[in-house]
C-alpha cells in the first residue's frame, strides 16, 4: 500500500482556502498525498498556487466560474454549489479509484456539508476540518443539543449571560452571530445543523481544529461526542516553525498588489504601527470608516490601514471618500491589500486593529501582536471575547446605540495597546506568552505536530485493515 491519500475539500472563500493550504502542506509533510479541491472561480483567483510534490489541484465548477459577485442570491449559489460540487467530487472519487489511487480519507472545511454526504455515500473515510476555535464549535453542538431555548432567550435579553460546560461566561455579544434574532444568513444554521448531526451517526466522529492544546484545553474536551483534535495555528512555516522557510505566503491571496508598505514599514520606528485591517468580506459603513479615521489621527500613531478596493475594478464614489484622506496619508499609509502575515510579523508592528476573523487571530497571536478587538458578525465577537478575558492579549472596543465604535473609544483602545501602562503590558507580555506556546505547539514533537501524524496514521491504518480484510 502506498502513501494515504487525502482529498480536501474546501468552500471557495480566502479564509477558508487560505488555512486549507496550509493544512494540506502539513499533510504532505507527514508523508501523506493530497488532491484539493475547490472551485474553478477559486482556483483561478489564486495567484500564488503552492507548486509541491504531493499536492495536485482538482477543481470543480460551482456554476459561478467568474465568481461569486455580492448582487448574486447566496441561497441560489449555496444551492448550486451543492449540486455540482456534489456530482464532481463523486466523479473524482470513482475515477481515483479506477485508476488504483483510492482516496483514504475526503476531509472538508465548513459550508460543505455535502462533501461529508458524498463520502458516507462512497463508503470513504471522512473528517470535518473546523477552521474557527473549538470554542465555536461547542457552542454551536450546544445549541442544537438541548441549549437552543437559552440561546433564544439570551439573544432577546443583551444584558443576561449564558453559562455553558467547560466554557467562559458568554452575553449576546460573545455569541456567533448567526445565533441571534436578526441574523440574515438563515442559511447557515440549517447547514451546520446537518453537519454535525452527519457527525453524530459517525462512531468515532473526527474534526481537526485549526486551534492547539494549549490554547483552548478546556474547549477541545468540552464534548464528549466529537473528537476534537487540535492540528493549529495553520499560518505559513516561515513565520511559525521554520521546517520550511520558503514557505512565506499563503498562496490564497486573492488580490496581488504593490509591495511598498514594506519600504514604509521598514522607516518606522519599532512597535510603532498601528496595523488596521477588517478581512477580505467585512464591509464598513462610511460612518464607521470616518470614525476610524478620526480615531487614528488622535492617537497620533503612524498606520498602515487596508481599505480593500471596489468590486470589478470600479472606481471609489465620491461619497464614499474619507473626508481627511490627505491628513491620512501624512501621517500613515492607506493599501488595498498587503501579505498580512509578513506585515504583522515586521519589527515596526505595535498593535493589530482586526475584525477578530480566525485566520487574523491566529496570525496576530502568532506574531506575538496586542490586538484591538472590532468584531463584526459571524465567530468575530466570540473570538474578541476569548482575545480580551481569556487569552488577555487584547481590548475589545464598544459600540454605541446606533452600532458604531466613535472615535474616542478607537483612540482610547489603541492608547492602552499601544502604550497604556499596565493593562498594555499585560498584553504584550500575553502575546509573547502565545506566540511561544503555538511554535511549541507545531515543531516537532509539540502537540499539534503529534495530533496530526496520528490521525493521519490511524485514518490510513484504517483503510489499510479494511483493504486487507
Amino acid at each position: 500500500m502506498g502513501s494515504p491519500h487525502f482529498l480536501l475539500v474546501t468552500f471557495p472563500a480566502q479564509g477558508h482556502i487560505n488555512p486549507a493550504l496550509q493544512f494540506a502542506k502539513r499533510m504532505i509533510r507527514t508523508g501523506a498525498q493530497v488532491s484539493f479541491a475547490t472551485s474553478v472561480s477559486a482556483h483561478r483567483r489564486m495567484a500564488k498556487r503552492p507548486n509541491l510534490e504531493g499536492l495536485q489541484f482538482v477543481p470543480f465548477s460551482d456554476g459561478y466560474d467568474d465568481g461569486f459577485k455580492s448582487s448574486d442570491d447566496i441561497q441560489q449559489y449555496m444551492s448550486e454549489i451543492r449540486r455540482r460540487g456534489s456530482e464532481t467530487l463523486r466523479e473524482i472519487v470513482v475515477r481515483n479509484s479506477d485508476e488504483g489511487r483510492p482516496f483514504t480519507c475526503i476531509v472538508h472545511t465548513l459550508l460543505v456539508p455535502w462533501a461529508a454526504e458524498v463520502a458516507r455515500g462512497l463508503v470513504v473515510p471522512y473528517a470535518l476540518l473546523w477552521n474557527e476555535p473549538a470554542t465555536v464549535l461547542d457552542i454551536y453542538y450546544y445549541y442544537f443539543n438541548g441549549y437552543g431555548d437559552v440561546f433564544r432567550n439570551i439573544s432577546n435579553e443583551p444584558t443576561c449571560s449564558i453559562e455553558l460546560p467547560a466554557l467562559p461566561l458568554l452575553s449576546s455579544r460573545d455569541l456567533p452571530s448567526f445565533l441571534v434574532n436578526s441574523n440574515a444568513y438563515t442559511f447557515f444554521l440549517p447547514m451546520l445543523q446537518e453537519q454535525l448531526e452527519a457527525l453524530n451517526q459517525e462512531t468515532n466522529p473526527k474534526v481537526l481544529v485549526n486551534s492547539f492544546d494549549a490554547l483552548e484545553t478546556e474547549a477541545l474536551k468540552a464534548v464528549d461526542k466529537l473528537h476534537l483534535i487540535g492540528i493549529g495555528p495553520l499560518v505559513p512555516s516561515a513565520y511559525l516553525d521554520s521546517k520550511d522557510p520558503s514557505d512565506t505566503s499563503f498562496g490564497g491571496d486573492l488580490f496581488q498588489g504593490s509591495d511598498d508598505y514594506m519600504e514604509w514599514l521598514n522607516s518606522k520606528p519599532k512597535s510603532s504601527v498601528v496595523y488596521v485591517s477588517f478581512g477580505s468580506i467585512s464591509v464598513l459603513s462610511k460612518t464607521q470608516k470616518e470614525e476610524i479615521a478620526r480615531g487614528l489621527l488622535d492617537c497620533g500613531q503612524p498606520f498602515l490601514w487596508v481599505i480593500r478596493a471596489p468590486e470589478n475594478g470600479e472606481e471609489v464614489k465620491e461619497e464614499d471618500k474619507l473626508s481627511c484622506r490627505e491628513e491620512l496619508e501624512k501621517k500613515g499609509m492607506i493599501v488595498p491589500w498587503c501579505s498580512q502575515i509578513e506585515v504583522l510579523t515586521h519589527p515596526s508592528l505595535g498593535c493589530f486593529v482586526s475584525h477578530c476573523g480566525w485566520n487574523s487571530t491566529l496570525e496576530s497571536l502568532v506574531s506575538g501582536v496586542p490586538v484591538v478587538a472590532f468584531p463584526q458578525w459571524a465567530d468575530q465577537g466570540t473570538n474578541a471575547k476569548l482575545i480580551e478575558d481569556i487569552w488577555k492579549i487584547g481590548i475589545r472596543v464598544t459600540v454605541n446605540e446606533e452600532g458604531i465604535v466613535e472615535s474616542d473609544q478607537i483612540k482610547r483602545c489603541l492608547e492602552i495597546a499601544m502604550r497604556g501602562g499596565v493593562k498594555g503590558e499585560e498584553m504584550r507580555r500575553n502575546a509573547e506568552k502565545w506566540k511561544n506556546l503555538a511554535r511549541e505547539a507545531v515543531k516537532d514533537g509539540g502537540s499539534s505536530d503529534m495530533n496530526l501524524k496520528g490521525f493521519v496514521d490511524e485514518v490510513g491504518q484504517g483503510c489499510n485493515e479494511s483493504i486487507g480484510s
